[in-house]
């Protein structure tokens, strides 16, 4: 009857292609498997008697809070043209030099990303603020298509990301119940402060080597990015204020503001909640300063807020739903013998989950494949001995490259629905391959040399 479990994910990935809420599917198909199951005499419904109590472990989870806060945060921050304006200034700093827009862009994505941390969010915007612009200068389209996808999904990695929050929360879990398995009655716990740490250095050399790229693009292929006139990127106001004050007025206030979340979490002087409610009203008095906090913006950021956030939580009400009816069909156990078994070990079992994870990537967005997937092969992973914190890293960098991938990858998708219908769509697949190969790149780095991710947690937390 365990193999039964197995046709639960196959039907929820069937279903999830006819277009339907993932949230209302996952409990969908669990209420019927277990509505069968229970009439045919092969499902103990009482394993449905812990739904209620899982359902307040959600609402009583204070790590869980930070989630709206983050979601505000970015929604304020984009809606108060913080990031048109980061844009413009870093492009007149670099604009002057071949690739030096691209770089601009780089920087302001990765900025974006981690304050929405949303892949949809930052694509969107930094395709409908930067691609007209590269294009406009002469920048290559391919290229130009490419950098912007790639960018967005920096919101996978670069810390305070609303991704990471979530599968830190499920990995902590995941982490205390392999323990308790293994016999260790005094588990030891992984915060989101940890996984925020791990991700500091991956991420910053995947920005790295985006900007590598570009300059050797620069040099090698000097057309597809040429310089700009920064001159045209500036009003008659802004150039008679001077450069350096535009320039330090736009990028001042956002730096800083992502500097004392993320700087407060990783220091231990406030707890990841607190910095979200920080953040929120960082970007409140930084639309304020921006002139941009009027009642619409208000309206439109606390709708998205609501809405996303809804999503969010309705996800996983269902994912916890489905968990329950895959653990009463055995399917935790078929999952754990099927990596027992598996040749090669912890390597084997890791290279598998990885490879299926990068799939469902293709099917699923983030916080389906955090709630549903992850709590079922997470545990035994983390038995075999290895570490949250790699683990949880090694899983952003992988989701990130799958939402890259052509046909199906979610950043490719995002960005077709905002660039010009000029731009075809296999110019947007073939721009995407150089920042393909390059996440391949650094997920065999961070395999090979684990300490990138966990050094610097081991530094901070001990």
């Amino acid at each position: 009857m365990e193999y039964i479990s197995l046709l639960m994910f196959v039907v929820v990935c069937a279903v999830l292609l006819l277009g339907y809420p993932v949230a209302f599917v996952l409990a969908g198909t669990a209420i019927v498997f277990a509505g069968v199951g229970s009439a045919l005499g092969i499902f103990d419904a009482s394993f449905l008697n812990a739904f209620p109590s899982r359902l307040y472990g959600i609402m009583n989870n204070q790590i869980l809070l930070a989630v709206p806060l983050f979601i505000f945060m970015g929604a304020m921050l984009e809606k108060s043209k913080i990031a048109e304006n980061l844009l413009n200034s870093m492009a007149i700093v670099f604009g002057k030099f071949r690739g030096g827009l691209a770089i601009s862009v780089i920087l302001v994505g990765m900025l974006l990303a981690a304050s929405t941390g949303i892949v949809g969010a930052t694509v969107v915007t930094m395709g409908l603020l930067s691609l007209p612009t590269m294009i406009k200068h002469g920048y290559d389209t391919k290229f130009s298509t490419g950098l912007i996808c790639a960018t967005g999904t920096l919101g996978q990695i670069i810390p305070p990301s609303i991704a990471l929050v979530l599968l830190a929360d499920v990995l902590s879990s995941a982490y205390q119940k392999a323990q308790l398995s293994m016999g260790i009655f005094s588990p030891k716990t992984m915060s989101v402060g940890d996984l925020f740490a791990g991700a500091v250095i991956p991420g910053l050399i995947l920005v790295g080597l985006y900007i590598t790229y570009c300059l050797l693009l620069a040099v090698f292929k000097p057309s597809a990015v040429p310089s700009i006139k920064t001159e045209q990127l500036l009003t008659p106001e802004q150039l008679e204020k001077g450069v350096f004050t535009t320039v330090i007025k736009a990028l001042f206030p956002p730096i800083l503001l992502m500097s004392v979340v993320l700087g407060s979490i990783l220091m231990g002087f406030a707890t990841t909640t607190e910095a979200a409610g920080v953040g929120a009203m960082g970007a409140i008095i930084l639309a304020a300063m921006q002139k941009q906090l009027s009642i619409e913006n208000i309206k439109q950021v606390t709708q998205s807020t609501v809405k996303i956030t809804s999503m969010v939580f309705m996800i996983l009400v269902g994912a916890n739903l489905f968990s329950l009816v895959f653990r009463g069909y055995g399917g935790e156990e078929l999952v754990q013998q099927l990596f027992t078994n598996m040749p090669g070990g912890v390597i084997g079992a890791t290279l598998i989950v990885m490879l299926v994870i990068f799939v469902l990537g293709f099917i699923l967005d983030f916080i389906e494949i955090t709630f549903v997937v992850i709590p079922i092969v997470a545990p035994i992973l983390l038995a075999m001995g290895l570490d949250p914190v790699w683990l949880g890293i090694m899983i952003a960098v992988n989701l990130q490259t799958s939402f890259l991938t052509p046909p199906f990858g979610f950043s490719l998708f995002y960005l077709r629905g905002v660039a010009p219908k000029s731009i075809k769509t296999t110019e947007i697949y073939k721009g995407v391959v150089p920042f393909i190969l390059i996440q391949i790149f650094l997920l065999i780095a961070l395999s090979i040399w684990p300490s990138l991710i966990t050094w610097l947690p081991d530094v901070v937390y001990g």
